[in-house]
């Protein structure tokens, strides 16, 4: 999405000279959601992006490794020799982390790739007993696809409580029902002792029959290649950007899930590993790319509300913003029914919100935290009060 979106952005806003897009992967450049959902259950065959790159004067160099970059003599190196380059924009994503002790066991899967995707397929045809490793969203839009399949499906999570990682508790456990009401198990407190054939073994001894295993534990920066360029990395792997994207080398650019830039609107460092984020922030480097050939460009700086969305359990749950340093959170209506919205505050302001069901809650909302709108609780707490209405 990433790439692609860059390379798009540029001829839109009137880069005229060469664009080279390289790629690992075989595939004609596909869109990601689709995969734990229509492709996944054989609904759909693949999900390539609509786009003519050919009239569009956009080079595809597919199933092209690349291993390195050096810098001061603007090279790419890849498996069939270095690529020149005059800008570069790094938009490798993320890559799955594995379960220890889980490579090379039969029947074993991650879920981030086509391929991936494929693989899975014959295991929800086949209605095995599968067993998902974490409850994050890939994990629960997984067991979703699994269950709709008519698997049988238990997801273990190490944590207390599922989206331990991303939603504070008081939240995440209302959100644990809706394993149950599916059909899936959740376990939670359970840690993978082993990973075996045909088996999951936790550590307190507890086998759990698994034709198949899906791990989604996380996901990190797919940066390593980069190692030895001189190229700055955050601790957390991704690349070291500005507000504009711009990595510590000269003409180097990062988007999409392995970088992090500076966030003014929330006094941190963000990485954002989501979809939204991988369209936005292409339009920032195209515009700072042509902008500084040709001075016709006048590029904001990237400073964006994360979105998110995520479709589980019969529930279309959205997310705006981000959270970490409110100091209050508000509920508009029972968590336990099928729609509810969460608004988290900081001195008054909106800074993020999590609506189950309430899309308009989170259309309005998205709105309210670029305004960095104050709220007036007692307003913002009624469900049947517009969220643009509760501005005070």
């Amino acid at each position: 999405m990433a790439g692609v979106q860059t390379a798009v952005a540029l001829r839109e806003q009137g880069w005229t000279g060469r664009v080279v897009v390289l790629g690992a992967e075989p595939h004609q450049p596909y869109d990601r959601p689709p995969l734990s959902k229509a492709v996944l259950l054989g609904k759909a065959e693949g999900s390539a992006f609509d786009v003519d790159f050919a009239a569009l004067g956009i080079e595809l160099r597919l199933g092209l490794r690349v291993s390195g970059v050096r810098p001061e003599q603007r090279l790419v190196d890849t498996d069939e020799g270095p690529v020149a380059y005059r800008h570069l924009v790094i938009a490798t994503g993320a890559e799955p982390i594995a379960l220890p002790g889980s490579e090379g066991v039969p029947g074993v899967h991650l879920l981030r790739t086509l391929d991936d995707a494929q693989r899975l397929r014959p295991v929800l045809a086949e209605q095995h007993d599968v067993v998902v490793v974490g409850a994050g969203w890939i994990g629960a839009e997984f067991a979703t696809a699994a269950r709709e399949a008519g698997c049988n499906v238990t997801v273990v999570e190490a944590a207390d409580r599922p989206l331990a990682g991303a939603l504070p508790g008081a939240v995440a456990s209302h959100m644990a029902t809706w394993y149950a009401d599916s059909g899936a198990e959740l376990r939670t407190g359970a840690r993978v002792a082993a990973v075996e054939p045909g088996a999951v073994v936790l550590a307190d001894g507890t086998r759990l029959p698994a034709g198949a295993v899906v791990v989604g534990i996380g996901a990190r920066p797919a940066t390593g290649w980069l190692a030895g360029s001189g190229i700055a990395l955050a601790p957390d792997g991704s690349v070291l950007a500005d507000d504009a994207l711009r990595a510590s080398a000269p003409d180097v650019y990062a988007v999409g899930d392995c970088v992090s830039f500076p966030s003014a609107r929330y006094g941190a460092r963000l990485l954002v590993h989501h979809w939204d984020n991988a369209l936005q922030g292409p339009r920032t480097v195209a515009a700072h790319i042509v902008g500084s050939e040709t001075a016709l460009v006048t590029a904001d700086r990237y400073d964006p509300v994360p979105y998110f969305w995520s479709e589980q359990f019969g529930r279309f749950v959205q997310y705006a913003g981000h959270h970490a340093g409110a100091d209050t959170m508000l509920w508009r209506g029972d968590p336990t029914s099928a729609a509810w919205t969460v608004c988290w505050l900081r001195d008054g302001a909106l800074v993020a919100l999590l609506a189950v069901g309430r899309p308009r809650d989170l259309t309005q909302g998205r709105k309210l935290i670029e305004q960095a709108a104050h709220l007036d609780e007692a307003r913002a707490t009624d469900p049947t009060v517009p969220l643009k209405s509760a501005v005070r």
